[in-house]
């Protein structure tokens, strides 16, 4: 009895150690998080900006300023994208 808990600790704490992320894995995913927070920072500064271009306060959106929330959009967009892609990489370089 004692031996059979003993080997299953030792396998719990093998499974345990396998699912844990190596450091390659861990700069991989900051560095998506950095790509994501780079895309946000810039979507926001691009909608600030075009809260500028519509001086009307009438409730509704000037063409420039849907335009350039449309590009912030993309941009946030195409940050998650590439981030998701970085961190999904870096899972597959583990398994």
């Amino acid at each position: 009895m004692k031996k059979s808990i003993i080997i299953l600790a030792a396998s719990l704490s093998l499974a345990t150690l396998a699912a844990c992320d190596s450091g390659a894995e861990n700069a991989q995913e900051s560095k998506a998080d950095a790509v994501r927070e780079n895309a946000e920072t810039q979507a926001d500064a691009m909608e600030n900006k075009a809260d500028s271009l519509d001086t009307q306060v009438d409730g509704g959106d000037s063409a420039a300023e849907s335009k350039m929330e449309g590009q912030a959009q993309t941009v946030r967009e195409n940050g998650d994208a590439k981030a998701d892609m970085m961190e999904d990489n870096a899972d597959k370089k583990v398994q």
